[in-house]
């Protein structure tokens, strides 16, 4: 899971966030959000007739498997600076082509003021870092941003506050003579969840350097994310088997 963090505006975190995860990110975590993306999006994101929208790009998953499954125009919406360097490289080695068709858009959400320019829009791994407020916001620019009938794909963020602590360890990776690693503890913070991820990186003769960022993140049951939604016109699939993640749909006017 790419650790998030919160913006007091509508959608990303702050352009200086991500300074420590970027460089670990994709070597960690990206093949597992690789294979999860293709598996809960692609699908869909291949119905797209008249465009897609990344919210919260990242490094480029979503973006790059919308390229992939479909051939219309994508916008991939990324204002933290580490995460969008990531994602414009990974771009800058597409053939020109397919390059043409993604819009990166450095702003929050409400900021680049998109308007009717995707049918299909996926919100992964993204909503969790904002506060209640502030995620109530982000709804009426994804509204403005689809055009009516358009579908919002997202990853839920936690239903509660963990209990205790939860721990997960990221098996290390070699990259020539060194190996990188990482630990994310999850843990109960007052309204939020305190996520912490320490990294490192470690030679045969020991370790060469270790890194820590952390994050907040806001937990919201499933019911209470389709009642926020349904305030701003977007009904919820009623068949949905994975508890994970949500599907709605943007009601026409008419």
């Amino acid at each position: 899971m790419r650790p998030v963090t919160a913006r007091a505006s509508i959608a990303q975190p702050r352009p200086g966030s991500y300074t420590v995860t970027a460089e670990f990110y994709d070597i960690l975590q990206a093949d597992e959000d690789e294979r999860l993306v293709r598996d809960r999006y692609a699908w869909e994101v291949a119905k797209a007739r008249l465009g897609v929208l990344d919210i919260g790009a990242g490094t480029g998953r979503v973006t790059l498997m919308s390229l992939a499954e479909s051939r219309v125009g994508v916008h991939a919406v990324e204002p933290a600076r580490a995460m969008r360097t990531a994602l414009m490289a990974r771009l800058a080695a597409l053939p020109a082509r397919q390059r043409e068709r993604v819009t990166v858009h450095p702003h929050t959400l409400d900021e680049a003021a998109l308007h009717a320019v995707a049918d299909v829009a996926v919100c992964h791994n993204a909503v969790a870092c904002l506060p209640p407020a502030a995620r109530r916001t982000l709804w009426p620019a994804v509204g403005a941003a689809l055009v009516p009938g358009g579908s919002l794909f997202l990853q839920l963020p936690p239903a509660r506050i963990p209990a205790r602590d939860v721990e997960r360890v990221l098996p290390e990776q070699r990259v020539g003579e060194h190996a990188y690693g990482g630990r994310m503890v999850m843990s109960a913070a007052g309204d939020r969840i305190r996520t912490r991820v320490d990294y490192w990186v470690r030679s045969t003769d020991g370790m060469l350097r270790e890194h820590t960022e952390t994050f907040s993140m806001w937990p919201a049951s499933r019911s209470r994310m389709i009642d926020d939604l349904a305030q701003h016109g977007f009904v919820s699939s009623p068949r949905q088997d994975d508890p994970g993640f949500l599907a709605v749909t943007l009601r026409s006017p008419w």
